[in-house]
């Protein structure tokens, strides 16, 4: 067996750890977004494949026999790949995917389907906006210049950015304390994020929350059917190991 794990999100670390101490033969691929990706204890490699013949070429190549694809929820395109690479070359895909965030009571959400979409969703008057949903997906509010935007990056920006934003380059988890001084200090009036579930981004959804804060919240894109878990111990069951996380 060699297994495929198509990462960049918290439960890919978390998978390729456990892997690891399994002694399970595995490939961490990075897609290259991140100029400082975390180092991971298998093998990595770092860069697109080339699309789906890229990706079938590469199984093929390298004698992978399962792919997990723990990918963030909304690299639609890398998980379609994956979709059809799988299914060209007969290969077992299993996803990793966490449970999309639900509303809590309290939770002032405006529930759009795109990036376009929650860009003319903000208020015309000007007002501090954080924009929690990464580089690739800014261009939009450029449309609405007026505003005081806040932007968070795991890398410095290397080209000029599509309007006038402060930038905090850290990498998370953050915790609610740290999410709620940050929008305290800022006057944070409005958030626009992507429904990305799990634990290590929910603390701005809290802060919101706590602190009466819209939240334009953006929708995962459809994507091909697929066989998924929500689970590291999940993906271990199918790879036809137990897991000892926790131990």
């Amino acid at each position: 067996m060699r297994a495929l794990i198509l990462g960049g999100t918290a439960d890919a670390s978390l998978l390729a750890a456990e892997i690891a101490r399994a002694r399970l033969d595995a490939v961490y691929s990075y897609g290259g977004r991140t100029r400082t990706p975390a180092d991971q204890p298998l093998p990595t490699r770092i860069g697109g494949f080339g699309g789906v013949s890229g990706l079938a070429d590469y199984i093929g190549r390298e004698g992978i026999t399962h792919v997990i694809d723990a990918t963030h929820p909304f690299a639609a395109e890398m998980s379609r790949h994956a979709v059809e690479a799988c299914a060209e070359t007969a290969t077992p895909l299993i996803a990793l995917e966490r449970a999309p965030w639900t509303r809590a009571s309290g939770d002032n959400w405006i529930d759009v389907a795109d990036v376009n979409t929650a860009a003319a969703a903000l208020t015309e008057a000007p007002a501090s906006v954080f924009l929690a949903i990464g580089r690739q997906h800014i261009a939009p509010f450029a449309t609405k210049p007026q505003h005081t935007y806040t932007l968070r990056f795991v890398d410095p920006p290397e080209a000029p950015l599509p309007f006038a934003a402060d930038v905090i380059v850290s990498r998370g988890p953050f915790t609610l304390d740290s999410e709620l001084e940050m929008m305290r200090r800022r006057g944070i009036a409005w958030i626009v994020a992507r429904n990305s579930g799990g634990d290590g981004a929910r603390a701005k959804i809290d802060a919101a929350r706590r602190l009466g804060l819209p939240v334009i919240m953006i929708s995962r894109p459809a994507l091909p059917e697929r066989r998924r878990v929500e689970s590291v111990t999940d993906v271990m069951q199918w790879l036809g190991h137990s897991t000892r996380l926790g131990a």
